[in-house]
């Protein structure tokens, strides 16, 4: 790690470099998207979407926003980036400022029907005809057997104890809340450096190795790893970045022999439910979709139609399997993952890392992800189709 009187000479000769860095990191603190996209009413919405047959879409409120959207696009705006001397660093700034602004926008209209839609494209993308290729490959092959380790029976409290002995592994706190506003069993929240579970849902034994493995394996480990670099653009996040850092996710549950076809499939369904979207499908359209023609269950249909339909029409979940095709590849090429766990940062921009640790602007790793040791994986058909997507 950088000493401090190394880090106060680096802040001197990058000084208005730093400015900036901590001028866009006093702003973004506010703009957490999973925090407000998220509805309150998920268990109503949803007992009453089961009572009309699944004919009636879910009206899904949300929480109230904390900040200012106009003042902060003002703000970020007026960052003086022809301040910073190097040309590629000064391009990262200004992509990061654009990606702040577009997530702003995002907020500003979640339950706004076509205009967060649009919104979350510009943050998001959606899903190309590879990705949805991809998904109607791995929905082709016969569910395996379910085992033991799949039957959900733990609870919360059970997760919460498993998720602290977990995290012993790990040279950092973990901070477990509980809650209820959450389209995922668990997260983690980045701001405060908390993984939040869902509160009265049950969990197997494959699940919460999973999720030991995406949670605190990665997003924990590149939030703590970002808050140790010397630039906070590495904590709050690169453009982009939640390809690769859901990637990274994926892949840390398929080296520690947790990821399974049926999860493969979960994705899967995801970005056919993102798909739907820029068809125009309702939220009973791609219900039907997932629960009548793919035949998944009602509970877990709900569940992907809500994650995509959230705030109007929300395309991150179809990032997840993209994200672990190209972390896939990424590790053929290049066993290191290390520059892609310096922070939330985004495979597109390697080379810019790169150029910050040959300017001491960024730092070797501090915490690693255990899972990345050693392949546990004994499943041939994921290896088949990990070696196969488009």
């Amino acid at each position: 790690m950088i000493r401090e009187k190394e880090r106060s000479a680096l802040q001197n000769t990058y000084a208005d470099l730093f400015e900036i860095d901590h001028n866009l990191n006093r702003l973004v603190k506010k703009i957490e998207l999973l925090g407000y996209v998220n509805p309150l009413n998920t268990e109503t919405a949803k007992q009453r979407f089961f009572a009309s047959k699944y004919t009636e879409n879910p009206v899904f409120r949300y929480p109230k926003l904390k900040f200012d959207p106009y003042k902060l696009h003002r703000l970020f705006f007026s960052q003086r980036l022809e301040r910073i001397e190097d040309a590629a660093i000064r391009k990262l700034y200004q992509d990061i400022i654009y990606y702040y602004s577009n997530m702003v926008q995002c907020i500003e209209t979640i339950g706004e029907g076509k205009k967060f839609y649009y919104n979350s494209l510009r943050v998001y993308g959606t899903p190309t005809e590879k990705d949805v290729q991809n998904a109607q490959f791995i929905l082709h092959y016969p569910d395996e057997p379910n085992s033991h380790d799949m039957e959900k029976v733990f609870s919360a409290q059970d997760a919460k104890a498993y998720f602290d002995d977990f995290s012993k592994q790990y040279d950092f706190p973990l901070n477990v809340k509980f809650s209820t506003h959450m389209a995922a069993d668990a997260m983690v929240s980045n701001v405060s450096q908390t993984l939040l579970v869902k509160k009265n849902t049950k969990f197997s034994k494959n699940q919460l190795l999973t999720l030991a493995h995406h949670e605190i394996g990665v997003h924990l480990v590149t939030t703590y790893n970002g808050m140790l670099q010397p630039l906070k653009i590495f904590s709050n996040g690169f453009p982009k970045n939640v390809e690769t850092q859901e990637g990274l996710a994926v892949f840390s549950e398929y080296m520690s022999g947790a990821l399974t076809l049926k999860r493969l499939k979960e994705l899967s369904y995801r970005v056919l439910a993102s798909d739907s979207l820029i068809k125009g499908y309702s939220f009973s359209d791609t219900f039907d979709l997932i629960h009548s023609q793919y035949k998944l269950n009602r509970h877990d249909a709900f569940s992907i139609t809500l994650r995509a339909h959230r705030g109007g029409g929300f395309t991150k979940d179809r990032l997840y399997l993209s994200g672990l095709r190209k972390v896939y590849k990424r590790y053929q090429a290049e066993t290191s993952m290390d520059n892609l766990l310096t922070g939330k940062v985004a495979l597109a921009y390697e080379e810019a890392i790169k150029v910050l640790y040959g300017m001491g602007l960024a730092e070797k790793i501090t915490h690693h992800n255990l899972a990345y040791q050693k392949n546990c994986n004994t499943n041939k058909t994921l290896d088949f189709i990990l070696n196969n997507l488009k």
